[in-house]
């Protein structure tokens, strides 16, 4: 089985185990909703809220390795804890509080990678809010693959609603003008 799929059955294991609310996002996601490309780690969104964030931290430390020194504080710090599978993918694991991010954990749902290989998944409406919001050129790169292979099936009106609030916290107006210019240029095929 390929290395990324198994250190996703054991980080949804994990979690599982422990009723952790929680989807991948990033690479895998993008496997699942847009044009393939190379991923070499993981990304996953842990519903921690604020204040909780220690109690997941100890617990994921105790079993899994850190890829830096200082992980705690850069995780509390940063919102994201720097992890290592026990087949050594790396692994960011996201402590997620938002409502828009529970919601996105309660929209997620299976998806098979490979035979025995099923790994919960935002979804592409919630994907592409994730990618806009990053504003990187790979994100750009990855929502434009999954506007063009999921065009007929995206809610465009739930992906508007949830990105403009996160844009308007952010100051960058200009996200949206980004994402309504890769919309516009994918008309033809949206539903």
């Amino acid at each position: 089985m390929n290395p990324l799929f198994q250190a996703g059955l054991e980080f949804q294991q994990f979690m599982k185990t422990r009723n952790w609310p929680f989807c991948f996002i990033g690479g895998l996601a993008v496997l699942r909703w847009g044009e393939m490309r190379m991923t070499q780690d993981i990304d996953l969104c842990l519903l921690s809220g604020f204040g909780n964030e220690d109690r997941y931290i100890y617990e994921l430390l105790a079993t899994f390795e850190t890829r830096i020194s200082e992980a705690v504080d850069f995780a509390l710090t940063n919102r994201v804890l720097l992890l290592s599978a026990s087949n050594s993918i790396a692994v960011d694991v996201s402590l997620s509080g938002l409502p828009f991010e529970e919601q996105m954990i309660e929209r997620a749902t299976p998806f098979p990678y490979a035979p025995d290989c099923s790994l919960l998944t935002c979804s592409a409406e919630d994907l592409i809010v994730l990618k806009a919001f990053a504003d990187r050129t790979k994100d750009w790169t990855d929502v434009e693959g999954i506007i063009n292979r999921q065009a007929p099936h995206l809610d465009i009106h739930y992906i508007i609603t949830h990105l403009s609030p996160l844009c308007e916290v952010k100051e960058t107006p200009e996200i949206m003008n980004k994402l309504e210019h890769f919309i516009t240029h994918s008309q033809g095929h949206l539903g």
